[in-house]
């Protein structure tokens, strides 16, 4: 039997005139959490237990709550009523929000301009406290070890997830608390994942803690499942009869006509045709070559899917087309009836576009409240810098109410969490219905119902004739019909 924590071994000694009776007592089973009529600023939690071995899913929509449950584990909240005990030193914590946190953290550490190099600031094998060149057996699904010596900052956003995946692993919590820990992976990548978490639990004395926001996600080795809304949370039990409440379903079913009705565009711009002309595209580091041989053409009203395995450079292929990739220039590329390179702006280019992907989300670290970054997409930057027309605010409220975000106009976008981001982004990105639109896994970190509210948004766009959809996806239930092209690159080449 193993224990994932035990209590201190207490001696007590009884006298009764010349016997001494010892009485060892060790508590084996101490549960990891308790929380009994828990409240915070944030949260509600009636009764709540996580004993050693267990592995959770807490399921609820964007902005249910699991965030300050997420601070909470860590510390970082204070009870205002009720009891809560965390019996454990060492928890660990994978994060969207910590993520970019530490991102955010590197930025701001970054010497550049004070060397004659580049400050590629902590390396992969920094932040493992690799030493050698090698990671244990168990990581080696992850693929780290040829990024070893790159910086932080370098990786791509799935990258950086995997490293801080295995840096939490490597601090052997006791708790593990994963925040969408599936998310954007391909169907490998995620059976991977999925074995390696099985086989965590079979042999480390650890309790999993996964805040999930899809029902898809729950694996046959979850134990049990908590339910939270609103920051309550409203049952918790053992994952098979949790399951069977319809309930539990019913809090992830999206409603199209709960929507507000859809805006007509506040102006409407003629569509060249194609939209994209790509020859022999190539994007090749030193010796690393990420695709070569990439023709794309795409015509006015042909939605494509960009679909291929993690690191086959799908990412890579629309920042081209965002011109977010610097060797946008160096491929014959034609976006608009316009060559690239030819003397056009790239504020010419962003006009005609709206842009939702990991690498725009992560930028977004200027201050401005929701409606702000909504605003932002008339004009294509980060933050707003712009007069607005009031037409253009009524249009953009109109969109945070589509998304799911009315009444959170003023909220801060950096209070929001990272799935109620990903939706102002998304409404960003639709406020001008632009010509062209580029989604690289827009649904990141997106609940059931925001899942659906998008593909809703997709199949309406399609429907209107106006809008061209260009979209990355590993997801199954994102193969729309809207589709009519479909563009799979192969695995990543070295």
């Amino acid at each position: 039997m193993k224990y994932a924590n035990t209590l201190p071994c207490y001696l007590h000694v009884y006298n009764e005139g010349l016997s001494v009776w010892l009485l060892f007592v060790m508590n084996f089973s101490a549960p990891l959490l308790t929380a009994t009529a828990l409240v915070t600023s944030t949260l509600h939690i009636p009764n709540w237990q996580i004993q050693p071995g267990e592995c959770w899913a807490v399921i609820g929509r964007n902005g249910a709550g699991k965030h300050h449950l997420n601070n909470l584990l860590m510390g970082k909240a204070i009870a205002a009523s009720g009891t809560f005990a965390l019996s454990c030193s060492r928890v660990g914590l994978l994060s969207f929000e910590q993520q970019q946190q530490f991102f955010e953290q590197e930025l701001k550490d970054d010497n550049s301009e004070f060397m004659e190099g580049a400050d590629i600031g902590t390396t992969v094998a920094e932040l493992l406290g690799v030493v050698g060149g090698k990671l244990p057996p168990e990581l080696a699904f992850l693929g780290l070890e040829p990024l070893l010596t790159r910086g932080y900052r370098q990786l791509s956003s799935g990258e950086a997830r995997k490293t801080l995946l295995a840096q939490q692993w490597l601090q052997q919590p006791e708790l593990l608390i994963l925040d969408e820990p599936f998310d954007s992976l391909d169907i490998t990548a995620r059976a991977n994942l999925s074995a390696f978490f099985a086989n965590a639990l079979a042999h480390h004395d650890m309790a999993l803690l996964f805040l999930l926001n899809t029902l898809d996600d729950i694996f046959p080795w979850h134990t049990h499942i908590a339910v939270l809304d609103k920051g309550e949370l409203l049952a918790a039990g053992p994952a098979a009869a949790m399951l069977q409440e319809s309930s539990v379903r019913a809090l992830l079913a999206f409603d199209p006509a709960s929507l507000p009705a859809w805006p007509e565009p506040l102006l409407r711009q003629e569509s060249p045709d194609p939209l994209i002309v790509l020859r022999d595209g190539t994007v090749r580091y030193d010796e690393t070559t990420i695709f070569s041989g990439i023709n794309l053409t795409v015509q006015n009203g042909s939605h494509t899917l960009l679909t291929g395995p993690n690191g086959s450079g799908k990412s890579t292929l629309l920042g081209l087309l965002t011109g977010d990739h610097p060797q946008c220039y160096g491929n014959d590329l034609q976006l608009f009836g316009r060559t690239r390179g030819s003397g056009e702006t790239i504020w010419e280019l962003k006009k005609k576009m709206g842009i939702v992907t990991p690498m725009l989300h992560r930028d977004h670290r200027v201050p401005g409240s929701a409606l702000h970054i909504v605003l932002s997409g008339f004009f294509d930057t980060i933050g707003l810098y712009d007069a607005v027309e009031p037409s253009q605010t009524r249009h953009a409220r109109t969109w945070l109410a589509l998304v799911g975000l009315a009444g959170r106009e003023d909220t801060p976008f950096k209070q929001l969490s990272y799935g109620e981001q990903r939706l102002a982004l998304i409404a960003r990105a639709l406020v001008k219905q632009p010509m062209l639109l580029i989604l690289d896994e827009p649904t990141q970190g997106l609940d059931d119902i925001n899942r659906a509210r998008v593909r809703y948004f997709l199949e309406h766009l399609a429907h209107q004739h106006h809008t061209t959809v260009l979209m990355a996806s590993h997801r199954q239930d994102e193969f729309l019909a809207l589709f009519t092209q479909n563009i799979e690159l192969g695995k990543s080449r070295t």
